[in-house]
């Protein structure tokens, strides 16, 4: 994924950082509003005004309910509601999946971001689960979406981290930092890669083995 090494001790404040991040409620998710060419804008609101209906997107039945069902798992402590949980996980795997991202990515990202909160707000004035900042509204010329709605949020969130990933041409390192507005520094795409790789990675061949991290508490 191209994240730089970094140092032992990078990766231990990463994983305090994280700890302080869930206690603390939203980080400042401050995307910088930066003036965009007429088609990009306009590639942008196409991304975010097809409004298919979600479902998740794992072609195999087997596969599709055990990824559901691991991954509610680890969410149970954040979102006791079953029904709530299985809606909020199908809409992350389906659209991280429609922008290009990995859904694990995306579970770490706003486990970072918001900790499942689905109204955070950062003193920054970043709303809901992917912490989107309101001037997108403007950029997307959608000023009536709601930023606190599910499918609105999640739909922002994934298509500017897909936005950032073609600007920094698959640098995610460069493009997390984008997202939080700290293009850069280190400390952000570290906290983002701890969260997606102690608490939300997935491999299905590591079910019956029963080695799956764990659940996301890190």
């Amino acid at each position: 994924m191209r994240l730089p090494r970094t140092a032992p001790s990078l990766a231990t404040l990463a994983a305090a950082l994280l700890l302080a991040a869930a206690s603390s409620g939203a980080r400042a998710g401050a995307q910088q509003y930066e003036p965009l060419a007429a088609s990009v804008r306009a590639a942008l609101h196409a991304a975010v005004s097809d409004a298919a209906a979600p479902m998740l997107p794992i072609a195999d039945a087997g596969e599709r309910a055990r990824w559901l069902a691991e991954m509610s798992r680890r969410l149970e402590r954040r979102i006791p509601d079953a029904a709530y949980r299985a809606e909020l996980l199908t809409s992350i795997h389906y659209e991280a999946t429609r922008a290009g991202l990995d859904p694990q990515l995306v579970l770490g990202l706003i486990q970072v971001e918001s900790n499942f909160r689905k109204y955070a707000i950062s003193s920054a004035g970043a709303r809901g689960f992917m912490q989107v900042m309101p001037f997108w509204l403007k950029v997307m010329e959608r000023p009536d979406d709601n930023l606190f709605h599910l499918r609105t949020n999640l739909r922002y969130g994934c298509t500017i981290l897909r936005h950032y990933l073609d600007i920094e041409k698959g640098d995610l390192f460069r493009a997390l930092g984008r997202y939080n507005g700290s293009l850069g520094r280190p400390e952000y795409p570290a906290l983002v890669r701890t969260a997606w790789e102690r608490g939300w990675g997935w491999r299905p061949e590591q079910i019956a083995a029963g080695t799956l991290p764990g659940d996301g508490r890190n």
